[in-house]
């Protein structure tokens, strides 16, 4: 198969995955527009992390779109290496993966700079060299990089930056990744990561052994439920940002915290046990809390 041939299956293998974030990436009521680069900027945040989670489909396409050999091409700094090369060309002639091929237009369109971008790559090499954190502004430097240019990059695309929503969005962005941490501690343990301050894993005397269990014990209950406040009053900081924007942009925004509230509601649900596998909200759940935030931010 062909570069050419491979391009749409490298897109879908990728792109399909946003039906299973927290929050809505690119949903129906928005204009084709905003859609269309919403789900450019998604394939590229979504691509980076499967490069640094080792999560990429198997064959290889993705490492020769990169212009990667086969010797490297389980190598995942390698591979961001290349990654961020391929970027660069984005701005400045053409890039080779058919995902950063697809964003160019976007980029051009909406004015985006490299910086989030390169925040995004910047994370995902962090995760190959750094496994743990040590106190919770260690985990906020992190998340800097690895979570805030996503909301800023929504706020690139539709026109909408100023310094204060940058702020508000960061506060959401951090939240969310936290809740994520939250959801995936099995999981990323399995990857020899963990995202649960150390500091943190003292005051609640929590070993690493015990993130390890089928289930959780009470005070990795209690850690998990700290953090998920934690998580909670970011999102309620952040939360005025839904009201300083209109129109379909404020549905957009709602769902982003409505999907961070309704994931800690549904790991209080599962009582802080988030070892079993991610507790996951439903719809309604999801429905309900985006009616709440639009009654409070309208």
């Amino acid at each position: 198969m062909t570069a050419t041939e491979a391009a749409p299956a490298l897109q879908r293998a990728t792109l399909d995955k946003a039906a299973s974030e927290n929050f809505p990436v690119a949903p129906f009521f928005l204009p084709r527009a905003w859609r269309d680069d919403l789900m450019a900027v998604y394939g590229f945040a979504r691509l980076v992390d499967d490069i640094g989670d080792g999560d990429l489909a198997p064959g290889g396409a993705d490492a020769r779109a990169l212009g990667v050999s086969p010797d490297g091409a389980e190598d995942r700094l390698v591979l961001l290496d290349a990654f961020e090369t391929d970027l660069r060309r984005v701005f400045d002639g053409g890039p080779h993966h058919p995902l950063l091929r697809r964003l160019q237009p976007t980029v051009r369109r909406r004015g985006l700079t490299p910086e989030p971008f390169l925040g995004l790559i910047a994370a995902n090499r962090q995760d190959q060299l750094v496994s743990r954190y040590e106190t919770y502004d260690d985990l906020l430097a992190y998340c800097e990089l690895s979570a805030n240019p996503v909301g800023r990059l929504v706020l690139g695309v539709t026109g909408t930056a100023t310094p204060e929503r940058i702020r508000l969005s960061d506060a959401i962005c951090t939240a969310l990744q936290i809740v994520e941490h939250l959801q995936d501690v099995a999981e990323d343990l399995a990857r020899d990561r963990i995202y649960l301050p150390a500091v943190d894993m003292k005051r609640f005397h929590v070993q690493e052994a015990d993130l390890g269990g089928k289930s959780a014990g009470a005070s990795v209950r209690a850690l998990v439920a700290y953090e998920a406040q934690r998580a909670r009053d970011l999102l309620n900081e952040g939360a005025p940002l839904v009201g300083s924007v209109h129109g379909r942009l404020k549905l957009l925004l709602a769902g982003f915290v409505a999907g961070g509230r309704a994931a800690i509601r549904a790991i209080a649900a599962a009582e802080y046990d988030v070892l079993p596998g991610p507790p996951r909200p439903g719809k309604v759940q999801l429905l309900r809390e985006a009616g709440v935030i639009l009654r409070e931010e309208g």
